[in-house]
């Protein structure tokens, strides 16, 4: 693995994995400042693939499809992502269409988008569990970028405008953080010739001033939906924790694994679902932003289990909080995550999406190494420490019931 700098001073990672057909790139946009109004810069990444000055969107849909190139924009809280995997022979052609796009799109097709994400978003919100994270997420991150859940969006989605749209990316493009990460078998020398061709040439990567701010201390807050046909209550508990850099991150990924993302061995299946059966889907998830990152628990049950539910996951907190956890439990949440890490690695694709995400959060790219040997050093007595420092009474509690 080689770190360089391209020309315009991109931040990038070139790994050679030898005797793999297809090539990866992963080339990420941070995002400094909040959008205008909730679903803009969503709408805006939906456009960069219909089209440029010098293909259409069909035009642009039939070069890839012909060529066997998948490539993508994501839109992230954080980041704006451009990615794409080829057959080493044509990484050429796919850099100079990735170029092209990022310089060139025209952004048509504007309000057909605009129509076909209000319909998506829609039917999303048919799904109960959609509609109560949802709920969620617009409460724990109140008055927040990270806010922007989808019926956020569908109400103020009809007030963008393209100018909004261009005008952003316009500042996303010439005024980001920029780090790019590539993995295949080409000659790693002339893997940075092609990318200084294509993608030297555009604007160069600015270390900014972020204009988004860490969303405000939580106080203990319980939301409720009314969902005439639901057949089942939805309840998601969460809390504010630190994000990717904190000496905490690590232990609060084991804390995660142990109470509820590891399946059937979690604590919350086991004693949720297995033993009271108050249940079929109960988890846990850690999902972390740049600014800030949220601990949350999520049960599926019957409306008259409510209050049973959140019993529940107050007993298995304050479990956690009290009772050391084993050394036997502790070593099989480590290999759990290792294992996943291993797992979420085995592709090119893989390995540039994640080396490119640590580098845009400020981490080298080869943070994995180190999240792995972070993890493997915590202690029965740290996760303790950590239960008991996050998990306060100062959290939200969102369901949706018939």
């Amino acid at each position: 693995m080689r770190e360089i700098l391209l020309i315009n001073g991109i931040n990038t990672c070139l790994k050679r994995n030898n005797d793999t057909p297809r090539t990866a790139l992963s080339l990420n946009f941070l995002i400094e400042r909040p959008e205008k109004f909730p679903g803009e810069y969503l709408l805006m990444n939906r456009l960069l693939l219909k089209g440029t000055q010098k293909y259409t969107s069909e035009e642009l849909s039939a070069i890839l499809d012909e060529n066997a190139i998948d490539m993508y924009t994501e839109m992230k809280y954080d980041y704006l992502r451009f990615r794409f995997v080829s057959l080493n022979e044509d990484f050429e052609l796919a850099l100079s269409i990735l170029s092209d796009i990022i310089q060139n799109s025209t952004f048509e097709e504007f309000e057909k988008e605009r129509e076909k994400l209000k319909g998506e978003l829609f039917a999303e919100l048919d799904s109960a569990r959609t509609k109560v994270s949802d709920l969620f997420t617009k409460t724990i991150y109140k008055n927040h970028f990270y806010s922007a859940s989808y019926t956020t969006i569908l109400e103020e989605i009809d007030k963008v405008t393209l100018e909004d749209v261009k005008k952003s990316y316009c500042e996303i493009l010439n005024n980001s953080k920029k780090t790019l990460a590539f993995v295949g078998d080409i000659e790693p020398e002339k893997a940075q010739e092609l990318l200084n061709k294509y993608i030297g040439i555009i604007p160069k990567s600015q270390d900014g001033i972020s204009k988004i701010s860490v969303p405000e201390a939580l106080h203990q807050g319980k939301v409720e939906l009314i969902k005439e046909d639901a057949q089942q209550a939805q309840i998601i508990q969460g809390w504010l924790v630190p994000t990717i850099g904190s000496n905490d991150y690590f232990k609060i990924m084991l804390l995660n694994t142990i109470l509820g993302a590891s399946g059937l061995s979690s604590r919350l299946f086991m004693e949720l679902r297995e033993k009271k059966g108050l249940a079929y889907t109960v988890r846990t998830s850690y999902e972390t932003h740049q600014k800030a990152a949220v601990f949350s628990i999520y049960i599926g049950t019957e409306p008259s289990n409510i209050k049973t539910s959140i019993d529940g996951f107050k007993e298995e907190i304050e479990k956690i909080k009290t009772i050391p956890v084993s050394e036997e439990e502790l070593h099989n949440a480590k290999n759990n995550i290792i294992g996943k890490q291993q797992f979420i690695t085995e592709t090119n694709s893989q390995q540039a999406n994640l080396m490119a995400y640590y580098s845009i959060s400020g981490k080298p790219f080869d943070y994995q190494k180190e999240v792995i040997d972070r993890l493997r050093a915590v202690t029965s007595q740290e996760l303790l420490e950590c239960a008991n420092k996050y998990f306060t009474d100062d959290y939200v509690i969102a369901i949706l019931r018939p």
